[in-house]
């Protein structure tokens, strides 16, 4: 391995000029960045992924580049770019990381329609996978930071990638995106957990990353097999309330919150109808960080 000084130089004069290639779970990724903030984010958070070459192919060429013109002078800005479209509004370039992943999120929820794709953490152990859907505000990465860091293997914070073939989750680990207080709250109980920069002020509050497991990355490959759903509700003042869920309820939960099942047709839903029957299926309140971690740990 490169001294880490040396490594960060090369990551930056790669991404310049012919890009860095790096797979994670399913995909091969190639970026490109004119940017030195995108340069160290990749550094300090992908540096041990799997790295491909020029002659593997590459699921998504992305480019997180600086605007060009004026506007670099008085209002910076950054634009993200997938094999040439752009599906964003350029942002003011200090949010160039989180752009970073964000578009990463975009290119797999609306290209890799050989999964059904849901908008959930997926975490794994003793080989039983736990799905946990939710929206923004549920405390879903928060849940899934914790958890790895008492011994779960992360699959993903953000996607669930169930095969409509094998009706397996298959992994695309990546950094564990925290917002606002969840920040300072996985910092306290995980100390040696570690973090980037914060990236300030976003559409969707502060924003700060947690390195994934080295255990993830080596097993970005190892599909698991779900046995839990459980949706998470995080209420200030509540109390923590684990429920088992009818299956037709966690049905029709879950269809809220796949990417992609309206491109999916009849496969989607009996792939999801699969899942559903399967797994044990719990509707999960909660207000704190120890009482949900109580709460999921009774399940295993």
């Amino acid at each position: 391995m490169l001294d880490p000084v040396d490594s960060l130089k090369k990551i930056n004069k790669d991404l310049k000029h012919s890009g860095v290639r790096f797979k994670t779970g399913p995909f091969n990724i190639a970026v490109t960045s004119n940017i030195p903030s995108v340069a160290k984010h990749i550094h300090h958070f992908y540096r041990h992924y799997q790295k491909i070459t020029k002659a593997d192919f590459v699921d998504f060429h992305v480019e997180v580049n600086s605007v060009g013109g004026y506007r670099r002078f008085y209002k910076p800005q950054v634009t993200f770019v997938f094999d040439g479209y752009e599906p964003f509004i350029p942002l003011p370039i200090e949010q160039a990381p989180a752009m970073f992943e964000w578009g990463l999120n975009w290119c797999v929820a609306n290209v890799a329609h050989q999964y059904l794709i849901i908008h959930s953490a997926i975490i794994e152990k003793d080989g039983r996978g736990l799905i946990l859907p939710g929206t923004p505000g549920s405390g879903k990465s928060t849940l899934c930071a914790a958890l790895v860091n008492q011994g779960w293997r992360l699959l993903s914070d953000e996607m669930a990638l169930l095969s409509i073939t094998d009706g397996l989750v298959y992994p695309a680990p990546r950094p564990v995106s925290l917002k606002n207080k969840s920040i300072q709250i996985i910092k306290q109980f995980a100390p040696n957990a570690i973090f980037g920069d914060v990236v300030m002020d976003t559409l969707k509050g502060d924003i700060s990353h947690m390195v994934a497991a080295k255990e993830a990355i080596v097993e970005q490959e190892v599909p698991v097999k779900p046995a839990l759903l459980v949706f998470p509700h995080y209420q200030e003042n509540s109390k923590k309330q684990l429920i088992v869920q009818k299956k037709s309820r966690a049905l029709m939960a879950l269809g809220e919150h796949a990417f992609n099942f309206n491109v999916l047709g009849d496969a989607g839903f009996d792939c999801m109808a699969n899942l559903v029957e399967q797994v044990d299926c719990y509707d999960f309140t909660y207000s704190d960080l120890e009482s949900a971690l109580s709460g999921i740990n009774s399940l295993v």
